[in-house]
């Protein structure tokens, strides 16, 4: 059996009793007892992650480090992302988990790393002149340690339909929140939904609120402000941002609270509403649901009142590699994720995965990945509920959530939302002056 058809029929393990995956040892019939090089022994490192939708660029990705390391075989096992957590807790807990296991960021992986399952990474891998934003999401709150390396950077924008835009006598991107909402009402007065939301999965909505309205709460800077202790998510800038929703309701499809997320998507790829705003992950999707879609993107200006009249593109980690404690192998699995922290391994996650890498100095082919990535750079923000409010519960992300569906659906104001959420958040943050 070759490599790639092991690797096939390990992903068909995968998806028809993916639980019982969980307790099957991450290695293959090789032999695993030796550590690699040219005695003739193999190594074969397990790589889970919940990225199903990468297998085919994870395996090619891996070829070409197993063609550098010989005796090293890298097995690429994808799981469904909505069982993931619950496998990799499973496989963590055992003697049976992955060598290199994918891991959440931020608060989302504090629990991983609180159980023990994976190895300190300070003083064996080197991510100096890395986004300080992005090296956080690998690192424990408890203890200040490295964890994991980051894969790649989300950046979060408005997708527009250039076609659409220039039938409907835009010729260019919103350079104002006047022409943003101009650009609104001429496409209302021409039949096309302005912005695709999907308001029914209130995940998303926080996303939503970034890309609409970052500037308008002070992006960095209240981050800054906000975790001092200086201000609260009750300062009248931040409920301002939250009100952004009621303002531009009438450019989101009817009864918006009852669209999922895939409705808008398919809404805005079927080129009946012409902006989507959402994060740079969702570009393989549109561009696969309508190949021929005259696909750009843009940073929405800042709202009228905002602290600085300038756009931001915030953006986080997400989806880091970590060594499991409980390897045999932790040696290769080191190996495999220092090479993850090197240009080489970020280049190719450009270029097969199509994600912005969080290696710094990666450069883009794509010319839609190019102007993310060089708008992050430009004018970064954390996308603030996640990156330092997700560390307990409940969640920034959850009470944004849920408290912008209770606005849209007219039962709480935006003063109201924003009273909940620093309530909320206040039952496990501490500010640190």
């Amino acid at each position: 059996m070759t490599q790639r058809t092991r690797r096939s029929t390990l992903t068909l393990i995968a998806f028809t009793g993916v639980l019982a995956v969980a307790a099957c040892a991450p290695s293959s019939d090789d032999d695993t007892s030796g550590s690699g090089g040219g005695d003739g022994k193999r190594t074969t490192l397990t790589v889970w992650s919940w990225r199903v939708e990468d297998e085919a660029a994870y395996n090619k990705i891996f070829d070409a480090y197993e063609a550098k390391n010989e005796g090293v075989t890298v097995d690429f096992k994808p799981f469904k992302a909505t069982e993931y957590n619950k496998i990799l807790a499973t496989g963590l807990a055992g003697s049976d988990g992955p060598d290199v296991p994918q891991v959440r960021s931020y608060g989302q992986v504090e629990p991983t790393i609180a159980s023990g399952a994976l190895v300190p990474l300070d003083g064996k891998v080197d991510l100096s002149g890395w986004d300080e934003n992005v090296v956080n999401s690998a690192k424990s709150k408890a203890d200040g340690k490295l964890y994991s390396v980051p894969l790649a950077r989300q950046t979060v924008q408005m997708f527009y339909n250039k076609g659409l835009f220039e039938k409907n006598g835009i010729t260019e991107a919103p350079a104002t929140w006047a022409d943003f909402t101009a650009a609104g009402d001429k496409l209302l007065a021409g039949g096309v939904t302005p912005i695709a939301v999907g308001a029914k999965d209130d995940w998303t909505l926080p996303i939503v609120h970034e890309v609409l309205a970052a500037p308008r709460f002070g992006g960095a800077a209240f981050q800054k402000e906000v975790l001092s202790g200086q201000k609260s998510f009750t300062d009248p800038n931040f409920v301002a941002s939250i009100d952004v929703f009621k303002q531009l309701t009438k450019y989101f499809p009817k009864n918006v609270t009852g669209v999922a997320v895939t409705d808008a998507q398919t809404l805005f790829s079927a080129e009946k509403a012409a902006m989507f705003p959402g994060g740079s992950f969702d570009m393989a999707v549109l561009k696969k649901a309508n190949p021929g879609i005259d696909l750009g993107v843009f940073e929405v200006p800042a709202p009228a009142g905002s602290p600085e009249d300038k756009t931001t593109t915030p953006g986080w980690a997400d989806g880091n590699f970590a060594v499991n404690s409980k390897s045999p192998h932790q040696e290769e699995a080191l190996k495999l994720v220092t090479w993850m922290s090197t240009k080489e391994f970020g280049q190719m996650v450009a270029d097969e995965v199509k994600q912005i890498s969080a290696v710094p100095g990666v450069t883009y082919n794509d010319p839609l990945l190019k102007q993310m990535a060089e708008n992050y750079e430009k004018n970064p923000s954390p996308y603030l509920l996640l990156t330092d409010f997700r560390y307990g519960t409940p969640s920034g992300t959850d009470l944004m959530g849920k408290g912008a569906q209770q606005l849209l659906l007219g039962s709480k104001t935006a003063a109201q939302v924003a009273a909940d959420i620093d309530t909320g958040v206040k039952t496990w943050f501490k500010p640190t002056p």
